[in-house]
């Protein structure tokens, strides 16, 4: 099924306008959901919206969106005053600088779309500007599902690729890790010479659609004997050894991946085995 588009409105460098259509570039339906129940009748459980004040249940038509400015005291907003703000970024994402495209880096990235030209009018400009964006990343903002979004635009093969980003006042800065304050800052050569050597034994041309959910399919593989009736056997799960010897561990570990067949390193986990059931 085609993706529909959620938002439409106006790409804008400098003086050209060019309407797009604004599609999700991901999809999460690979996820398995669950649904709470009642482990004695196996009923699902119901979430309601209930009022301790009132005593009772409240329907949608009486919920209304509260900001608590102090304790317990609540400023109520209708629709109509949410509608009052109306930031250019809700009909128009303005490219207002542009810098290489390495210039971002991943922490910062939330969601990705695609743009697209909406209507054969803006198809020409559209493919103008992509062409002419190449090597380069936009920043501008957009306003959606609530909120306005800080985002990055780039070309991508006949398209253009839209991130929205993190602000940096969201970001975490790393040195709030405490225990990385005992990480070393000093690391022998000839460990890091190995620690290259291995890494380097593992380098190829990187396809991210060669990697599986492993575990959706493990847990999926589950769910079906469970419906099937069959007994599942948990697989073994072995600890990792503790590094004792870095030196000796580097020295094994290059030996082991140079008589291996280089092949991208996956997280490999094991599917769940069905008991047999015995016979008579």
């Amino acid at each position: 099924m085609a993706p529909r588009p959620t938002w439409k409105g106006f790409l804008k460098i400098s003086l050209v306008n060019i309407p797009i259509k604004v599609f999700p570039a991901t999809e999460s339906s690979g996820t398995i959901s669950f649904n709470q129940l009642h482990g004695e009748c196996q009923t699902r459980i119901q979430q309601k919206r209930w009022c301790a004040h009132c005593n009772r249940e409240v329907p949608n038509s009486e919920i209304v969106k509260g900001y608590e400015f102090e304790k317990g005291r609540y400023v109520v907003l209708s629709e109509d005053d949410v509608d009052k703000v109306r930031p250019a970024s809700t009909r128009v994402i303005d490219l207002v600088q542009f810098a290489d495209d390495s210039a971002i880096d991943p922490i910062y990235v939330d969601r990705a779309y695609y743009l697209a030209p909406d209507g054969p009018m803006a198809s020409d400009a559209f493919a103008v500007m992509r062409e002419g964006m190449k090597g380069k990343v936009g920043i501008g903002k957009l306003a959606l599902y609530g909120r306005e979004y800080l985002v990055a635009v780039r070309p991508q093969q006949r398209g253009i690729v839209m991130y929205t980003l993190h602000h940096a006042a969201e970001i975490r800065s790393i040195d709030a890790v405490e225990e990385l304050n005992a990480v070393s800052t000093k690391v022998k050569p000839e460990e890091v010479k190995l620690a290259r050597q291995i890494i380097g034994s593992f380098e190829g041309p990187l396809n991210l659609s060669d990697y599986k959910d492993e575990y959706r399919e493990g847990l999926r593989a589950i769910i079906d004997a469970k419906i099937a009736g069959k007994e599942i056997v948990a697989p073994a799960v072995e600890t990792p050894a503790r590094v004792v010897n870095l030196m000796e561990a580097l020295k094994k570990s290059l030996d082991t991946v140079s008589r291996a067949k280089k092949t991208p390193a996956k997280a490999s986990i094991a599917k769940p085995a069905a008991k047999r059931r015995r016979a008579g």
